[in-house]
């Protein structure tokens, strides 16, 4: 196999398989629990550490009135906690409520047993395949260094 029919299988493959699970997550986001792209994404990020207006607004490159319009509506919810700074009044601190860590929870389970239900149908030895393939994948993009 070539470079460039490696390339080819690589684009019909990875791009579309993650837009289906991304379109998933965000339609569970959305139906099940009601919160826009913009809100699903601020809990995400806070779960990952980004724990103020500023941080969300840059990681998510949005205007920092859509974040903070994102933040306010989850904080009605209850499902993000604001916490002032001890040590500088000014600086607020973003975190997830047991409610929004449930939330988030629920809705990348829901989206594992989808997925779990599209490889089901594959034998245990295309399972195997598939995961050599995907390891084979992070070292060719994230090779380890050497000791």
């Amino acid at each position: 196999m070539t470079a460039s029919d490696l390339i080819d299988a690589f684009w019909e493959s990875i791009p579309p398989v993650w837009r289906g699970t991304r379109a998933k997550i965000r339609a569970v986001a959305a139906e099940r629990f009601g919160l826009t792209v913009e809100q699903f994404q601020a809990l995400r990020r806070i779960r990952k550490g980004y724990d103020s207006v500023s941080a969300l607004a840059e990681e998510g490159r949005l205007s920092r009135s859509q974040a903070s319009r994102a933040v306010d509506a989850l904080v009605r919810r209850k499902l993000v906690a604001r916490l002032t700074d001890t040590h500088d009044r000014r600086r607020i601190h973003l975190s997830l409520t047991a409610k929004g860590e449930q939330t988030l929870s629920a809705i990348y389970a829901e989206t594992e047993a989808w997925l779990a239900e599209r490889f089901q149908s594959l034998s245990n030895s295309q399972s195997q395949e598939i995961a050599r393939a995907l390891a084979l994948l992070r070292e060719a993009f994230f090779p380890k260094s050497p000791p």
